[in-house]
Formats: C-alpha cells, sequence, structure tokens
C-alpha cells in the first residue's frame, strides 16, 4: 500500500520533527521514500505491460498477413 506507507512515513517525520528525534525523522522519511519509489515501480510495470500487449498485437496482425 504505496500511500499508506507514504502517510506514515511523513507522520513518523513529522514527529521526529515534533520530537527532535533524528532517528524517528529519518526513518519517517526513509518510508515516504521507499514509498514513492515503489509508485512509481508498479506505474512503470504497468506501462511495460503494455507495451507488450502492444507488440503482442502487432506480430499478431503481422502474422495474419
Amino acid at each position: 500500500m504505496g500511500w499508506l506507507d507514504k502517510l506514515l512515513g511523513r507522520a513518523k517525520a513529522t514527529a521526529g520533527e515534533a520530537t527532535e528525534s533524528t532517528g524517528l525523522r529519518e526513518e519517517g522519511r526513509a518510508q515516504e521514500g521507499a514509498a514513492r519509489a515503489e509508485e512509481r515501480a508498479e506505474k512503470h510495470e504497468e506501462m511495460a505491460q503494455e507495451e507488450r500487449e502492444r507488440a503482442a498485437g502487432e506480430r499478431a496482425d503481422e502474422e495474419r498477413l
């Protein structure tokens, strides 16, 4: 759940800043960054799947000819 991890990461980072806890702040930032990276990876995988499907369709069309 990327959005939930981003939210939890933001909350940890904010709590860390409020309590001046460097460790908690850094943990929150890392969690939020990991969630953003996961979302980007999922988006790129969707784009790759669409491209594979498009290419398969083109090959099928060429074989029919």
